[in-house]
């Protein structure tokens, strides 16, 4: 690896960590020459490919932007920041790459996604389920938004006096 400052090609890694999921090594390298430090990232080649099928059957190349554009709009002005999106995305990851190779079903990955964010927040669970799930009436709407209410965990009730 040639040192970015002074191009020589001598260095020492100082650490290594996954990221990106387990798919991206992140070293952290110092320059035995000008003992300047800089990052490099190694990313498998792009020989493996992921496809997720539609509900229509057809095939398309797996995006991540595509769940974290989904899950942006799912929490749109709601309490749950952009690490916590990128958290989500990478538990979808972690459950897709678990349990498939080449081919993943859009069913799987909207479930996955569902799973996770009602852990995170229930309105944008609701907001998500609405568009995902295709909800073909009002009443339909009303019945998850009962089952998420019912499945919550109680709140903690408050004393009125002290004991």
């Amino acid at each position: 690896m040639k040192c970015p400052f002074c191009k020589e090609d001598r260095d020492k890694v100082i650490d290594s960590r996954s990221s990106d999921a387990g798919r991206v090594i992140r070293r952290r390298r110092q320059c035995l020459v000008c003992k300047r430090r800089f990052t490099t990232y190694e990313r498998a080649g792009e020989g493996f490919k992921l496809y997720v099928i539609k509900k229509d059957k057809s095939r398309v190349p797996y995006e991540r932007d595509k769940i974290i554009s989904g899950l942006q709009k799912a929490c749109y002005k709601r309490p749950v920041s952009p690490e916590q999106i990128q958290q989500i995305a990478d538990k979808v990851e972690e459950d897709i790459l678990r349990k498939f190779d080449k081919e993943v079903a859009s069913v799987f990955i909207g479930q996955s996604v569902m799973k996770h964010l009602r852990t995170v927040d229930k309105v944008a669970y609701i907001r998500f389920a609405s568009v995902y799930r295709d909800f073909k009436d009002a009443g339909e709407l009303i019945e998850e938004v009962s089952r998420v209410i019912h499945n919550a965990e109680p709140l903690e009730q408050l004393k009125l006096f002290d004991e």
